[in-house]
């Protein structure tokens, strides 16, 4: 069993880097339904009172809308 190394008191904001690699797991998995899925998982840390990880995934779901945005104004 692996120790656990997270503790409730720490910070666990994810940097850009994070929010990237996030964004890009969803895309690659989910396509376009990849802002959707982030923001369901936005909505349910808000709805269990978790701040923190909510506006992680808002962050998530905004990193990829904006990806979207910017393939479409490449065309």
């Amino acid at each position: 069993m692996m120790p656990q190394l997270w503790h409730p008191d720490e910070d666990v904001t994810p940097t850009p880097r994070d929010v990237g690699e996030m964004a890009s797991a969803l895309e690659g998995r989910h396509g376009i339904h990849a802002a959707d899925v982030a923001e369901f998982f936005s909505t349910q840390h808000a709805l269990t009172g978790d701040a923190g990880r909510s506006w992680a995934w808002a962050g998530v779901a905004e990193t990829i809308r904006k990806r979207e945005r910017h393939r479409c104004t490449e065309r």
